[in-house]
């Protein structure tokens, strides 16, 4: 490249001009003087040019130096970077790198290596595949921590290189991670129905069994480094580091196992209720973050963990399932609430989880007799049947006294106010509505459920009946019944859609029934509930008869005890048939846990989930993205397909067997 460069003396030009003037002057006045000073001007002229050339000769070779010397001081200090540097090709091959470089990575003669190779735990889409500079990305190297920041270089050709920094961080991740570790942790604990547990047991063991779990709990807290202390008889607070916390979880939070051991000749077995905040921004909301993850062990059943961090809730235990409370009183007093938000609200809109079954169905309608006892119009949200309540539906319609008990979702949206009565049933989950844009617009809500509690809930509900040792949402309704009037009656249709709902969700009175169960049954049969009328309603055609039957011969048993199965694709009634199935594989002999898959036509995939109380299948299912019971859970996958969906299911069945082990 050339460099062209021009001296200007401004004083001399003028100095020239000047003497040319005079010059010319006095070769006007004087031949021979004048003649002379024009030689004079002409070698000055010549001297001035000689001088300047000689000057930009010189400046030029003082650039010229000073370019090399700064090509070879960039060049040393390359060399000489403090810090390990390479340089990257657009294809992610070192083409240059120093020594500091050449000594992390303890290799020589790398030049066209690719730098995946050269450090594998780079990733190499990370540079050549990225559009803007000045990035920076994470990575160990043997047992050291290394920022790296690169930059993009593009040439007048447009073709990229890479220039990688290392930064090791190692002592600062040690530092960050210790200081982690620090961190405060807040713990609530609950003994589970401890009045019921005492009460179990004779009059003069109950002190050892109160004595026996403060001294588990306090050797449990002690043998962390935390310290406790006790609220009441049956709630305690823990506090701990993040160190501790982690050390329980690595520990599968074994103290549940130890409350359950405690035995005194007690009939119910004590369990425990843990929940744990990790540090949030500060103490007070780390405290009410520690309350909420008990109220969320307490919501699903009991007996297990729940550690809030991060805006996440992990979950350990669960293997119990809730002891049924034989006192009514709750039930009572939520009877009484619920009458009282009837009568002051100008309407009421009920509804349950979409894709709604018996139990859903059956509970809303048990919730519309209610309204219909205390003189109130009320409507259910539902756009069309579904074949599990499609006997019921038409049952319903043929009735003079029921043909507009139903709401479809648009003009429910459309009548909906923020002071419209809004009853949820048979689900606590937002996005398991029947039309969750409802639950947007409505004040006041109230929200009726017996499922496991999962993370999402719906928190805005001015009156909560949850209660997770009643076999159904529709055994809860028919509770609330007997108490919200006087003098209650109900319809023998309402009565039987009830009685439907218990039906299903108890598998005929065989799960999850108790004394209340059958308490609640005795009250519907008492107002006309027929059970042949009931059994009818739960009939399938000879084809669903005949699907049910090939699912159950293609049946294979893993670990000896956990039966899978799927069912022909494109079924109307997936979910139906699928839960049928389920059950059906309860009744082969070893089988301890059973799981069908089936896919509708749209494509959506569920899962059934079966029990006999030995596997949890609520907390596989939740594993995707499905919930329940202990007994019976499901789930629900989309863009998969049912081999994929069996393939999932069986490595989760896997996972559980060798966790057995």
């Amino acid at each position: 490249m050339k460099t062209s460069l021009k001296i200007n003396i401004p004083e001399s030009k003028a100095y020239l001009l000047i003497i040319g003037i005079l010059s010319i002057t006095l070769l006007y006045f004087n031949l021979y003087i004048g003649s002379a000073a024009l030689l004079l001007l002409l070698y000055l002229i010549y001297y001035n040019h000689k001088i300047i050339s000689k000057r930009n000769l010189q400046w030029v070779e003082y650039i010229e130096t000073l370019s090399m010397d700064m090509d070879k001081t960039a060049k040393q200090t390359l060399i000489d970077f403090p810090l390990p540097l390479c340089i990257l090709n657009n294809t992610g091959n070192l083409t240059w790198y120093n020594g500091k470089f050449s000594k992390l990575v303890k290799q020589n003669d790398m030049i066209e290596k690719p730098i995946d190779e050269v450090v594998p735990s780079i990733m190499l889409d990370n540079f050549t595949k990225s559009d803007t500079a000045n990035m920076q990305t994470r990575t160990q190297i043997g047992n050291k921590i290394f920022d790296i920041k690169y930059n993009i270089i593009e040439n007048e050709n447009h073709e990229k290189s890479f220039a990688l920094y290392f930064f090791d961080v190692t002592e600062f991740n040690e530092l960050k991670t210790a200081y982690e570790m620090v961190k405060p942790v807040i713990i609530n604990l609950q003994v589970d129905s401890f009045d019921e547990v005492l009460d179990s047991a004779s009059e003069d063991v109950r002190p050892i069994i109160e004595a026996e779990v403060e001294r588990t709990i306090k050797l449990w807290t002690n043998k962390h480094s935390g310290a406790f202390r006790k609220i009441t008889k049956d709630k305690y607070l823990a506090f701990m580091d993040e160190k501790a916390l982690r050390d329980l979880e690595a520990d599968k939070f074994s103290i549940l196992d130890e409350i359950r051991k405690i035995d005194h000749g007690n009939s119910l077995p004590l369990t425990l209720s843990i929940g744990a905040a990790s540090m949030a921004s500060d103490l007070s909301s780390t405290y009410k973050n520690s309350i909420t993850s008990l109220d969320l062990a307490l919501g699903r059943g009991g007996d297990q963990a729940v550690i809030r961090r991060d805006e996440r809730s992990i979950f350990y235990g669960g293997r119990s399932k809730a002891v049924e409370k034989k006192t009514r009183v709750k039930a009572r007093i939520i009877a009484h609430a619920l009458r009282d938000l009837i009568n002051e609200s100008e309407s009421v809109i009920i509804m349950g989880h979409h894709n709604p079954d018996l139990d859903s169905m059956g509970s809303a309608i048990g919730m519309y007799g209610i309204c219909k006892m205390l003189s109130k119009k009320a409507h259910i949200v539902l756009d069309h049947p579904n074949s599990s309540i499609d006997v019921l539906y038409d049952r319903l319609k043929a009735n003079d006294n029921f043909k507009n008990i139903f709401m479809a979702k648009e003009e429910a949206l459309r009548v909906m106010t923020p002071s419209t009565l809004l009853i949820v049933v048979d689900t606590h989950r937002p996005s398991f509505t029947e039309h969750p844009a409802l639950l947007d617009i409505s004040e006041r809500i109230v929200l009726i459920d017996h499922h496991r509690r999962g993370v999402e809930f719906i928190d805005k509900a001015v009156l909560v009946y949850h209660e997770t040792y009643a076999s159904s949402a529709s055994e809860m309704v028919t509770e609330l019944i007997q108490y919200v009037k006087d003098r209650p009656y109900i319809d023998t249709l309402i009565a039987e859609s009830l009685l439907s709902g218990i039906t299903l969700d108890t598998k005929n009175f065989t799960f999850k029934t108790g004394v209340r169960t059958f308490e609640a049954a005795a009250f519907l049969r008492k107002f006309g509930a027929d059970t042949i009328a009931v059994k009818q309603l739960f009939q399938g055609d000879l084809d669903s008869f005949l699907v049910k039957a090939e699912g159950i011969k293609n049946a294979k048993i893993l670990g000896g005890s956990i039966a899978i199965t799927s069912c022909p694709e494109n079924l109307d009634n997936p979910s139906l048939i699928a839960a049928q199935i389920a059950d059906e594989l309860l009744n082969i002999r070893g089988v301890k846990a059973s799981f069908t898959v089936a896919k509708r036509s749209d494509g959506l995939v569920f899962i059934s989930a079966r029990s006999l109380s030995d596997v949890n299948v609520h907390m596989l299912m939740e594993k995707l993205g499905g919930g329940g019971h202990i007994d019976t859970a499901g789930a629900q996958l989309k863009d998969v397909s049912t081999e994929e969906a069996v393939e999932k299911v069986e490595e989760l069945i896997m996972e559980f067997l060798k966790e057995e082990e």
